[in-house]
């Protein structure tokens, strides 16, 4: 048969539409837990701005309509930004996380960098956040580098109350399970946002034979990313389609440990429904349309969650 472009796209859009149209529950979703809560236990679900087409006054509109307690955003820098940030959170009793980081390649200008967007983030005037997320270090700046991230997050959490979450993200110091070993056991006070999707693309594995390594992640786990990755990359197309039941048992299986002790112990867990949009999201070729709609799963995501621990 002769190739046909065209004709590709057609049927890629067709079968792309198909699959957003076809019911979550037809996708074998996973049951939910029958454990009960301890008194003191909280989940606050946080919605992405990463990937929303729009303002910040409509993202968060949006996000307190479909259900979401906050949202989670890399801390604005801009002064506008602040401000309407600031009045949408307010106007839709929203509470927020940041995202905080420092991108240079030499460790010394990425820390002062890093202390400052921190300093800013917590010391707002306009809403104190419920937590910090971080992405810290690189995959190639030593032990010693990297260490000095976790010894300013560990002192300066104490100081000012917010919790700052040190995230398992591909490039950072956290990048890789194995790699992440001496930091966690050499570091106690190290408190972790748990992107575990970022350790089964770099392993290019669901980890089955590092189980030492993730329960000890877990044990340390107090935000998590819910985003399914695979063997071969950080995110699935769709959390709701046959064909990712495994990655998806995987991960709510690590997820289920990481709520059963916040249960027990009657903590809090915060969690952000973090499926990205394009690269992230895989799109049909020829068109970098997404296979999916990012929202959607979004909100799906969230709703399970709330099915499945609330």
């Amino acid at each position: 048969m002769t190739y046909n472009r065209r004709n590709f796209i057609v049927q890629s859009a067709t079968a792309a539409t198909a699959l957003f149209l076809t019911p979550p529950n037809l996708f074998g979703a996973v049951k939910p837990g029958t454990e009960k809560s301890s008194k003191g236990f909280t989940l606050e679900i946080m919605a992405p701005y990463w990937g929303f087409n729009g303002s910040l006054t409509e993202f968060c509109k949006k996000a307190k309509a479909d259900g979401y307690d906050g949202v989670e955003l890399l801390w604005p820098s801009a002064v506008a930004e602040q401000k309407e940030l600031f009045e949408a959170l307010k106007k839709y009793q929203l509470s927020v996380g940041y995202l905080c980081r420092g991108d240079e390649k030499n460790a010394a200008a990425q820390l002062e960098t890093f202390k400052k967007v921190l300093s800013d983030a917590v010391n707002n005037l306009g809403q104190k956040p419920s937590y910090i997320n971080v992405h810290s270090g690189r995959d190639f700046f030593s032990y010693a580098d990297n260490k000095k991230f976790i010894d300013f997050t560990i002192a300066y959490s104490a100081k000012t109350g917010v919790p700052i979450y040190h995230e398992t993200h591909r490039s950072r110091m956290l990048y890789a399970a194995p790699a992440s070993v001496p930091y966690l056991e050499n570091n106690p006070g190290l408190r972790l946002t748990l992107d575990i999707s970022h350790w089964c693309n770099v392993s290019e594995s669901l980890l089955e034979d590092q189980p030492e390594t993730v329960n000890l992640a877990i044990s340390r786990t107090d935000h998590i990313h819910s985003r399914v990755g695979h063997a071969e990359g950080p995110q699935i197309g769709d959390p709701r389609a046959p064909e990712w039941k495994s990655a998806v048992d995987a991960h709510f299986a690590w997820w289920d440990r990481v709520v059963a002790i916040k249960k027990e112990q009657g903590k809090k867990l915060s969690m952000l429904t973090e499926f990205g949009p394009p690269s992230y999201m895989p799109t049909i070729p020829f068109t970098n349309q997404p296979v999916a709609n990012q929202w959607e799963i979004n909100v799906y995501m969230m709703q399970l969650w709330r099915t499945r621990y609330q």
